[in-house]
C-alpha cells in the first residue's frame, strides 16, 4: 500500500488520514496537497489551513490506529538532506576519544593522549566557528520510526547520533538570517546511525564521510513532523538518547553554536533551498556512544527524545 499523509491526534493514539477524510467530507478525490507530506508543503498556507480542517469532526472512516499503522519518515525519501555540525561540543568530546582510543594500548595511556598532538582538529573547530559545516547525506536511505536498522556488513562498530532536523517550507535563496525563520516548515527528530569504523577510515581522505553514513536504512527520521507555529522557541528544547532504557546522553537545542535560521542563510547563498529539503543540526554534546567509547550490540534499541517532538525508538539488527 502506498504511504499516505496522515496527522496524529488523541495523544497520539489515533492518526486521521488526511485525504480519506477530504473524500469522506467532500464526495471527491483529494488534492495532491492532502495525499503526501511533500504536498502539503509545497501547498503552502492554504495547504495547511485545509490540512487543519481535516482534523475537526474527522470521518470515523479516516481513523487509524496508531498501532496498527506503519509510519515512514515525515518525508521519505526528502527532496535533499544535509547534515551539519552544529554543537561544538560533540566535536571536542568526539576528538579527545578518539585520541584515547589511539593510544589505549600504551605504556602509559595518559601520558601519550597528553603528547598526542590537536593541530587538525584544531583547524576543524576554527572552521567550525568561522562557519556552517555540512554534508551531504544519502536520501534514500532515510527511513521512519517503524522500520528497523540493518547492520551493514562492513561494520563493527556501529553508533547512533542524537539530532534533530528542520524541512524547508518554501523556496528560498539568498535570504537574510532574521527572515530565515520562515523558511522553516517544520521539525523532526533525526538519528545519523554511524558505521564508526568505516568512518575512522575514510575520512583521512579528507572528503567527508562516506560508507561510514551511506548504508541502507542509516537515516532514521521521525516519529513525527511538528510544524514550527507548534514549537515558538526551538532553541529551548531538551534533548535525550537512551540505549535499551538506560540513559546514554543529554543535552539542550539551546547549545546549537549555529541556528537553523543561520544554517539556511548560508546553505542559500547564489543556491536555492526548496521546499522539503530537510537540515540535520548534528549530534548534541553527548549524544552518541563515540564521545563515552561505547558502542551499540545487535538488537539494542535505541531511543532519541526531543521535546515538543517525541521519542524516535530503533531497533539495530544484524542479518
Amino acid at each position: 500500500m502506498p504511504a499516505r499523509a496522515g496527522a496524529l491526534i488523541d495523544g497520539d493514539t489515533r492518526i486521521v488520514d488526511l485525504a480519506a477524510a477530504y473524500e469522506a467530507g467532500h464526495g471527491g478525490a483529494a488534492p495532491a496537497s492532502l495525499t503526501s507530506i511533500l504536498g502539503l508543503i509545497e501547498g503552502g498556507a492554504d495547504a495547511s489551513a485545509q490540512a487543519r480542517d481535516m482534523l475537526v469532526d474527522p470521518a470515523r472512516s479516516a481513523l487509524v490506529a496508531r498501532d496498527a499503522a506503519h509510519l515512514h519518515a515525515p518525508l521519505q525519501p526528502p527532496p535533499q538532506l544535509r547534515d551539519f555540525s552544529c554543537f561544538e561540543q560533540h566535536l571536542r568530546n568526539s576528538f579527545a576519544a578518539a585520541r584515547r582510543f589511539k593510544v589505549r594500548k600504551a605504556d602509559d595511556p595518559e601520558a601519550a593522549y597528553r603528547a598526542l598532538g590537536t593541530a587538525e582538529e584544531d583547524a576543524v573547530l576554527d572552521t567550525f566557528k568561522r562557519q556552517p559545516i555540512y554534508y551531504k547525506a544519502n536520501r534514500f536511505s532515510v527511513v521512519g520510526a517503524d522500520d528497523d536498522v540493518i547492520w551493514p556488513s562492513y561494520s563493527r562498530a556501529m553508533d547512533f547520533e542524537l539530532e534533530w532536523a528542520c524541512y524547508i517550507a518554501r523556496p528560498v535563496k539568498d535570504v537574510q538570517v532574521e527572515d530565515a525563520r520562515s523558511a522553516i516548515f517544520g521539525y523532526t527528530i533525526y538519528n545519523d546511525f554511524s558505521a564508526r569504523d568505516a568512518q575512522a577510515w575514510e575520512m583521512s581522505g579528507q572528503l567527508g564521510p562516506a560508507k561510514g553514513k551511506d548504508f541502507d536504512t542509516g537515516n532514521v527520521m521521525g516519529p513525527c513532523l511538528v510544524t514550527a507555529d507548534e514549537i515558538p522557541d526551538p532553541y529551548d528544547l531538551t534533548m535525550i538518547a537512551r540505549v535499551n532504557g538506560e540513559e546514554w546522553g543529554r543535552g539542550t537545542t539551546r547549545d546549537m553554536g549555529w541556528t537553523f535560521e543561520q544554517v539556511i542563510a548560508h546553505v542559500s547563498r547564489s543556491e536555492t533551498l526548496h521546499p522539503g529539503e530537510a537540515l540535520g543540526s548534528g549530534t548534541v554534546g553527548t549524544g552518541c556512544g563515540l564521545e563515552q567509547m561505547r558502542y551499540l550490540k545487535p538488537d539494542d534499541v535505541v531511543e532519541l527524545e526531543v521535546e515538543r517532538i517525541g521519542i524516535l525508538r530503533s531497533r539495530l539488527i544484524r542479518p
